[in-house]
């Protein structure tokens, strides 16, 4: 089933995935259900479930997001690797980072890395506020993603310090996410983004709605953010 639908959506319009990876996937969810009976890494486990809410719903920003070969990408909050692994297996060019702060959750995206022979894929064990502070990730990725069950303000603040100038964030949200953009202002102001647009589409082989929020870094952030961990999320700015 995973093949069928990823097969499907890999030669539908405006994508363009090598079909000859799609095995990958098959992989990736035999180790995602042998782990999740002793880790808490996903709700959603049945084949169908995974193939369309986890991996397609991750390739879903390659239809709006076309990073250059080699770009520099982060996922923040990344769980058990959606959305950056996917994404990975679909653009094997892609410098990948994976920050996750649960230390089981690091390890099963090592196996799954190292299982899958997934090159330029690196992990880091930390809160997205510690990593944005880390001098080797501040300012040094093209894109950053994030499917973080966060609001808008609080994921700028996580992402934004990764980002070069002329960077890209996207927000992984549901259909609600209007008003949300519209709390957004002062923390796009303080930490140097432009809210570019927001694409609102159904899932494929769904009908649950989805919306992608993209972000571009005008600005350098300042050294001030984010601020120490846990504040973003208890007091956004």
């Amino acid at each position: 089933m995973i093949r069928d639908l990823l097969e499907k959506y890999a030669t539908g319009p405006g994508v363009n995935i090598d079909t000859s990876r799609l095995g990958l996937f098959e992989q990736y969810y035999a180790l995602l259900r042998e782990w999740n009976e002793r880790v808490n890494l996903t709700a959603l486990i049945e084949e169908r479930d995974v193939a369309v809410k986890h991996f397609i719903d991750s390739l879903t920003l390659l239809k709006e997001v076309n990073p250059g070969r080699g770009a520099r990408v982060v996922d923040v909050g990344t769980g058990a690797g959606f959305p950056g692994i996917p994404l990975k297996i679909a653009r094997p060019d892609l410098h990948l980072t994976l920050v996750e702060s649960v230390r089981k959750k690091t390890e099963f995206l090592t196996c799954v890395i190292n299982s899958l022979f997934l090159s330029d894929v690196t992990v880091i064990c930390a809160r997205a506020e510690d990593a944005a502070r880390r001098r080797e990730l501040r300012s040094s990725f093209d894109f950053a993603f994030s499917r973080a069950v966060a609001s808008l303000p609080v994921l700028l603040e996580y992402c934004l310090p990764l980002l070069k100038n002329g960077g890209l964030f996207v927000a992984m949200k549901g259909p609600a996410v209007v008003e949300e953009t519209k709390s957004a202002g002062n923390a796009l102001q303080l930490l140097g983004g432009l809210l570019e647009r927001i694409v609102q589409f159904k899932l494929p082989f769904s009908d649950e709605d989805r919306s992608l929020v993209l972000v571009k870094k005008i600005m350098p952030t300042p050294d001030k953010f984010p601020r120490r961990a846990g504040l973003p999320a208890r007091r956004p700015l």
